[in-house]
Parts: structure tokens; C-alpha cells; sequence
């Protein structure tokens, strides 16, 4: 496999899987529409480190927009596609699901549409382990999530429905990876890790909806990258594959090594916890173990640290993204 599609390749997991991949040698085109969801400024200067990659090539364009990625299609032979472009954010898909339902289900249909028409045969989508939400931890993947929360996580199951579609009718080869909790360097600045860092090194109060003891399976985005890379990898025929820590950590604990990490203390405001938010989420994850032969390396520990330098490090420029 030398040449693949990535979609949402300068958004934060995108852009780490390209990097990774690049790294290796791929031949990689990526796609992103750049839109002001959050700070544009974390997703410009993603897409700079990967426009330093010779074998990198970029269109900013939309995979709602069948017409722009058929010319892609015709422009390149691809040996697979990683759909990593998605409406995220659960809260904000109350505000405005349609253009959850547009992106992340229409999208991942266009995709899988001009894969068959192109004869691509390998798929890798980004899915969410919000479609867990009220089942028993920890999570498997076999569990039947047919009650989302919220439109964000209702959108992914669509996507994912329609990839078993076109693996049934087309062959397709699919791998459905459900992310646990991602966070690391460039992260989203609408995620709590980048917003308790910056906030905490301002001196600004941090807010916490709930009381903190929600418990949330961090998984750093090194790690998933990888997890990601070896599932574009891998024949799987079909197969949904839980990416995640395989340890649940509380809120307080995260905002604990935080503190610990940049020396400082967090004021703490506390609000009502969200309807849309999960109390707690935790992935088994013996299917990765087994089919990709992928673990998580970095500890939360190792993996705030790392993240912590490099909010030290682009402290300048960060001041300035608003989250």
C-alpha cells in the first residue's frame, strides 16, 4: 500500500496519522475544508509541519462535496482511504445536528461511493465512543448501540451502518475504530485537556460540569495514530475495533497531574453536568490486542507531560486561540 486518502488531515488526530504515516514513507493526499468549528490558527499550523513532507499533498475541500472529491478520485490512485473528517463535539451537535448528519453520514458516504466506483478496497473510519453511552463497562465493541445521546454520536452510527452497507454489497475491506477520549500536543482546543492547560497557565478559573469524578478513558494521540495506521494495514473484512486506554481515570485525577505538570494550581468552577455527556466511559480492548496487535503506550502521566511542554513551548501564539 503506497498512496492513501486522508480525510480531516489537519484536524487533530488527522494530523498525527498523516505525520506518522508520511514518516513511513506513504504517499499521502489529504483533504480538510479548515472550518472555524474551533481556532483555526491549531489547524493552520498543523497542516504547516505537514506541508514540510514532500510526499504530502493537500486539497482543501469538503467530503460533503461529492463533485470535489470525484476530480481527487480521477487525479489519484488510491490504495486506501481513512475517513478522519467528522463533526465532533457532542454538546455542540445540539445546537446544530444537520450539519453533524452532513459530514459525518453523507460524507463517509460520498467516500465509500467513489471507493467503489474507483475500486479502492480498504477503509479505515473514525468512530466515537459515544455510541456507548448507558452500556456495561467496560466497553465491547459487540455491544448493540442502538441508543445514542446525542446527534454527534446518532451521525457516527449512521456512518458506520453505512460502511458495513457498501463492505456487503462491494467488498470493501472496513475497519471501524471507536477513539476513546483522545488528547496529546495540537490537541482540539474545544477538549477539556487544552482548555484546563491553557487555563491553568493563565491563571484563569477552570470549569468543570459535574463534579469531576466522571471518569474518562484517555487514550494519547500518538498512540491512536498508530492504532490507526495498523488497521489501514490490516484485512479485517469488517470489523468494529475499540481504540482506547483500557483504564478509566477521573476529571480530578487528569486536572491533579496537570497541576503537577505546570507547577501551578487550578482555580475550579463548578457547573451542572451535561445531559449529552457521558458519566464514564472505558474500552476493552482485547479485539486491537488481537487483530492489529496494538496497545497504548503512553501512560496519562507521560502523555499530560508531553502535552504540557508543548503548550510551554507555543505559549506565544496560544494566548491568542480562544477555546
Amino acid at each position: 500500500m503506497n498512496k492513501v486518502l486522508l480525510t480531516g488531515a489537519a484536524g487533530f488526530i488527522g494530523f498525527k496519522t498523516a505525520q506518522l504515516l508520511l514518516e513511513k514513507g506513504y504517499d499521502v493526499v489529504g483533504v480538510d475544508n479548515m472550518n472555524d468549528y474551533y481556532d483555526v490558527r491549531v489547524k493552520e499550523y498543523r497542516l504547516n509541519l505537514l506541508n514540510k513532507y514532500p510526499n504530502f499533498k493537500f486539497y482543501k475541500t469538503d467530503i460533503e462535496n461529492l463533485e470535489a472529491l470525484e476530480i481527487i478520485f480521477k487525479d489519484h490512485s488510491f490504495d486506501g482511504v481513512i475517513n478522519l473528517a467528522a463533526r465532533a463535539g457532542v454538546r455542540y451537535s445540539l445546537v446544530d445536528p444537520f450539519v453533524y448528519v452532513t459530514t459525518n453520514t453523507l460524507g463517509t458516504t460520498n467516500l465509500l461511493e467513489l471507493m467503489q466506483r474507483n475500486n479502492v478496497t480498504k477503509f479505515v473510519l473514525a468512530s466515537t465512543s459515544s455510541l456507548y453511552a448507558g452500556q456495561k463497562m467496560p466497553f465491547t465493541e459487540n455491544l448493540p448501540v442502538n441508543t445514542p445521546i446525542s446527534p454527534y454520536a446518532a451521525s457516527k452510527k449512521g456512518a458506520e451502518a453505512m460502511a458495513y452497507t457498501y463492505h456487503h454489497l462491494y467488498g470493501i475491506d472496513v475497519t471501524v475504530l471507536r477513539y476513546f477520549t483522545v488528547y496529546g500536543p495540537a490537541g482540539r482546543p474545544d477538549m477539556s485537556v487544552f482548555r484546563f492547560i491553557k487555563w491553568i497557565e493563565e491563571g484563569t478559573p477552570i470549569i468543570i460540569f459535574g463534579d469531576g469524578t466522571q471518569e474518562r478513558d484517555f487514550t494519547f494521540v500518538d498512540d491512536i495514530a498508530e492504532g490507526t495506521i495498523k488497521a489501514l494495514e490490516t484485512k479485517t473484512g469488517y470489523e468494529i475495533i475499540n481504540l482506547g486506554g483500557n483504564k478509566p481515570y477521573k476529571l480530578n485525577y487528569m486536572i491533579e497531574l496537570i497541576e503537577k505538570h505546570t507547577g501551578k494550581k487550578a482555580k475550579k468552577v463548578y457547573k451542572e453536568f451535561h445531559k449529552a455527556d457521558m458519566k464514564a466511559t472505558w474500552a476493552n480492548i482485547e479485539k486491537a490486542k488481537k487483530i492489529l496487535n496494538w496497545q497504548p503506550k503512553i501512560s496519562l502521566d507521560e502523555g499530560i507531560k508531553r502535552t504540557v511542554q508543548w503548550h510551554k513551548e507555543n505559549a506565544e501564539w496560544l494566548r491568542q486561540v480562544e477555546v
